[in-house]
């Protein structure tokens, strides 16, 4: 006979979004007992960004006690002592293989029946493989996708495994790329990045912005390779990456290959059980879904984005940390028969890598605005983008910015003030940000 257990509230997944999750039930309110969390893997949630920012750095001596949740927000950090002591049930290695939201019934691998009263769902995002592209042979050895813990811990082994003679690929020119490519230099190995886009951050950044970053790697001694796809690898007689292959038939030297080419909401748990839009779970400002008593958070879930009046999923810790907050005040205050205002979220980007950081806010549309010191030789350099849209600045990027300036840019970014001109507002630069 399957082993039963019923919770008032269930957190399917074990990463920012639940670690978050689970510390606004305890600030709302929470008797021992009453909350499960289920997570497939085997620690307790932690910071994921740091993954790549700090966990993967060699040099620090990283810890994984160093990025558990809450970490990100600078509070006490959630060690697994923390659950217990909460009364919270935190269940690793435990993953869901069946949903049935109708009789509100979870099943997990090991057979084990989970009812609960209130669903929370934060199974975040999962990497888009290689061999999903067409790309063969892309399941040899040495090739790394970063997501998990373990992904990080087998790097980490290959990192010092090749110490000597490390000749690192990267593959995809987004974030988690730039940031991994920082990391392995950093540990003495030969990096290349290799993407098919024209510019690195190419959704994200101006040709302007990634000018400046692709000199700055470059002068670290990174190659880059834009406008390639990687077609395939070459491998020794133990199966583990020696090359791999671009279009043109051009080869790499490769003995570590770290593939960061996409991301995608994992939501097949629930397929047809609920509504589907943008390719996340729709939900309301208070993300709950088509469901009652079912709430999506972080990654998974397409909301409404009220700043600009249309439904947006936003795949980023940030909105992770503040959908779960967002998201337990609704249900605590539905409980009392008492409502929350909608979600109000600003988007919020970041990164860290070398002696390099920059924050971001608001929406990267309209016409853009460069100003500042955009010269990678420079030992602290500064500058930053603003975007305008109709007259008003919607967006607004700051490298190497003081806390008080990366507030002011948030502020701007949230109040969308009218600019005379772009020229103007080229010549005022920063200022324009810190004179409101």
């Amino acid at each position: 006979m399957a082993e039963e257990k019923s919770y008032k509230y269930v957190i399917i997944g074990g990463g920012v979004a639940a670690g978050y999750a689970a510390r606004e039930f305890t600030k709302q309110g929470l008797n021992p007992g009453e909350l499960a969390i289920i997570s497939k893997e085997p620690v307790s949630p932690f910071e994921r960004p740091e993954l790549t920012k700090v966990y993967i750095d060699l040099s620090v001596n990283p810890t994984l006690a160093s990025v558990y949740c809450c970490a990100g927000t600078g509070e006490e950090k959630q060690y697994p002592h923390w659950y217990k002591q909460k009364g919270i049930d935190l269940i690793v290695s435990t993953e869901i293989v069946k949903a049935d939201l109708a009789s509100k019934t979870l099943v997990s691998d090991d057979g084990t029946i989970y009812k609960y009263q209130t669903l929370l769902i934060a199974t975040g995002s999962t990497y888009v493989k290689l061999s999903e592209l067409g790309i063969p042979e892309a399941d040899v050895k040495n090739i790394f996708y970063l997501r998990e813990i373990d992904d990080n811990d087998e790097l980490s082994l290959a990192m010092e495994l090749y110490v000597q003679n490390g000749q690192a690929v990267v593959i995809g020119g987004g974030f988690l790329g730039l940031e991994m490519s920082s990391s392995l230099k950093a540990n003495n190995h030969e990096v290349t990045i290799v993407f098919p886009e024209p510019w690195i951050l190419n959704r994200f950044f101006t040709p302007e912005m990634s000018a400046f970053y692709e000199a700055y790697l470059t002068n670290k001694g990174i190659k880059i390779i834009k406008g390639t796809a990687v077609t395939g690898f070459n491998t020794n007689s133990d199966g583990v990456v020696t090359e791999v292959i671009l279009e043109g038939g051009r080869t790499l030297e490769a003995n570590i290959v770290v593939a960061s080419v996409g991301g995608k909401p994992v939501t097949s748990l629930f397929k047809g059980q609920l509504e589907e839009e943008k390719g996340g779970i729709k939900t309301d400002g208070f993300f709950k879904t088509s469901l009652p008593d079912v709430y999506a958070l972080g990654d998974v879930a397409t909301f409404p984005m009220k700043m600009y009046g249309e439904m947006r999923r936003v795949e980023h810790a940030d909105n992770a940390r503040k959908s779960a907050g967002q998201a337990v005040k609704a249900i605590k205050a539905a409980e009392e028969g008492k409502t929350v205002p909608d979600y109000d979220y600003l988007p919020y980007f970041y990164s860290r890598f070398f002696d390099l950081s920059w924050e971001f806010y608001g929406d990267n549309v309209g016409e853009s605005v460069i100003f500042g010191d955009t010269d990678p030789k420079t030992p602290k350099p500064k500058f930053g983008t603003y975007w305008v849209k109709d007259g008003k600045v919607v967006g607004v990027f700051l490298e190497g910015g003081t806390k008080e300036e990366y507030k002011a840019i948030a502020k701007v970014a949230r109040g969308q003030p009218s600019v005379e001109s772009l020229d103007v507002l080229a010549e005022e630069g920063l200022s324009f940000a810190t004179k409101f």
